[in-house]
């Protein structure tokens, strides 16, 4: 089994550091941008397929180690008032959209299991009446498992849906006191057995390590649970980034309830190595597949993607996001909405669209996107490609960049040839660090405090 988990090394290359779901990364989004440019550039793409992505905000409860954007309300009809602001969004986004084949959608939050599944076909309604969705669409949706009936599963499957994953994070009853998340394993694993009789083609379960009260053994008992009664397509396995100056409520959590940064590695290590021996293979840096799952297959085959919403097949389609804070990336431009609900509603009845900021990629910020990517996904990169592409000698481009790999070559972690740059299978946990070379960005060290730790 590959040694991931040298110490010495971890701790040397353990800082902070973004996890490249986009380059340039969203910090770098500009109020200053022209909201005009993202219609502009559709233009160029109009007959390339899309992938959408509608933000759900709300939640009933506040899990505390969470830092996504979010509004806790046991109140539906505020739902409600949201898809009616959804559906304005929605219809003015259309005008230019509206003929490019979606292929791809995803519901996430918040919790999308928030909307009753009444509200939910009143959405599917909306986006059918304005968008053409592709025979063979792909349709996930994120399920909080705490406030939803098992018949959900098969509503959501007549709906179309045929993706699931849901938030489990840990089993144990108390880090779920401590997190206030609680929940019944034994309904999870119920809904999951309805969802596969409903006939979802995927399942991803995910976790977190480095909760508070989180020991190698409650974590083992945790990991138990998930490969034999779940037994899920795909497992997110993510390390808890505890920023409560960011994030207020993560002060609920006190530090002396976490683990030390020695057991947190344990944990870390513990979870890597039990389901890669459940069968299960490490996609990038916290993904796990079954050897048969398409992103399995795509990254043997070096065709593994990764966008803003992590990990995929479909990398190649560009992005069209709805709702606060969703973000969309079509060809070399980034738009964001609002992460407001308030300056949402007043954004959309004032100019119809709520974007707040985003960003439009210069020649250099396509180069390295690209070269990120490649890093990222296939822990491989062909210079020789990236030179057609951009027309570029690459090794005088990045002249720079290649020295600062010194370190991580002399570790045996990277090697570098006049053909191709390869990553060493020990230093999957350390890609972000050797993206992190070809980042133009982080020069400016101080925007390194917004990002979480690499391990």
């Amino acid at each position: 089994m590959t040694n991931f988990f040298d110490p010495k090394l971890l701790s040397k290359y353990d800082t902070s550091g973004p996890r490249y779901t986009s380059y340039p990364t969203a910090v770098e989004f500009k109020e200053s941008f022209d909201r005009r440019d993202l219609e502009r550039e559709n233009k160029l793409r109009a007959a390339e397929p899309l992938s959408v992505y509608i933000h759900i905000p709300f939640c009933h409860s506040l899990c505390y180690y969470c830092g996504c954007n979010k509004i806790v309300t046991r109140h539906s009809s505020k739902a409600d008032i949201y898809l009616d602001y959804l559906e304005i969004e929605i219809s003015q986004r259309a005008k230019t959209f509206g003929s490019r084949p979606v292929h791809q959608l995803h519901l996430g939050g918040g919790t999308p299991s928030f909307l009753s599944a009444k509200q939910l076909t009143r959405l599917m309604t909306m986006l059918k009446k304005h968008f053409v969705f592709s025979l063979n669409i792909e349709m996930s949706i994120e399920i909080d498992p705490r406030k939803v009936e098992l018949e959900l599963a098969v509503e959501l499957a007549k709906m179309g849906f045929n993706r699931l994953s849901i938030g489990v994070q840990d089993t144990n009853e108390n880090v779920q006191r401590a997190i206030n998340r609680e929940q019944s394993t034994e309904f999870i694993s119920l809904f999951v057995q309805q969802a596969e009789q409903a006939g979802f083609e995927s399942i991803n379960v995910d976790l977190i390590y480095g909760l508070p009260h989180q020991t190698k053994e409650i974590f083992s008992k945790t990991l138990f649970d998930v490969t034999k009664e779940l037994d899920p397509d795909r497992i997110s396995l993510f390390s808890y980034a505890h920023m409560p100056v960011i994030f207020p409520s993560q002060r609920k959590i006190r530090d002396g309830w976490l683990p030390s940064s020695d057991e947190k590695l344990a944990l870390m290590k513990l979870g890597i190595e039990t389901l890669t021996r459940h069968g299960y293979e490490l996609i990038g840096m916290d993904h796990f597949a079954k050897p048969d799952d398409e992103l399995a297959r795509a990254q043997r085959e070096g065709k593994l993607h990764r966008n803003f919403q992590g990990y995929t097949t479909h990398g190649e389609y560009d992005l069209l996001g709805f709702g606060t804070s969703a973000i969309s990336s079509i060809g070399r431009v980034y738009s964001q909405n609002t992460k407001s609900l308030t300056d949402y509603y007043r954004r959309l009845d004032e100019y119809g669209n709520a974007v707040d900021k985003g960003k439009r990629l210069s020649f250099d910020d396509l180069i390295r996107r690209q070269v990120i990517k490649e890093i990222m996904c296939n822990l491989y990169l062909d210079k020789k490609v990236i030179e057609r592409l951009f027309d570029i000698r690459f090794d005088d481009y990045f002249s720079y960049e290649l020295v600062s790999l010194s370190p991580f070559i002399h570790d045996g972690l990277v090697t570098n040839n006049r053909e191709n740059i390869r990553v060493s299978p020990e230093a999957r946990l350390l890609v972000r660090n050797i993206c992190m070379s070809f980042d133009a960005y982080l020069k400016n060290h101080i925007q390194q405090k917004r990002f979480s730790r690499v391990i």
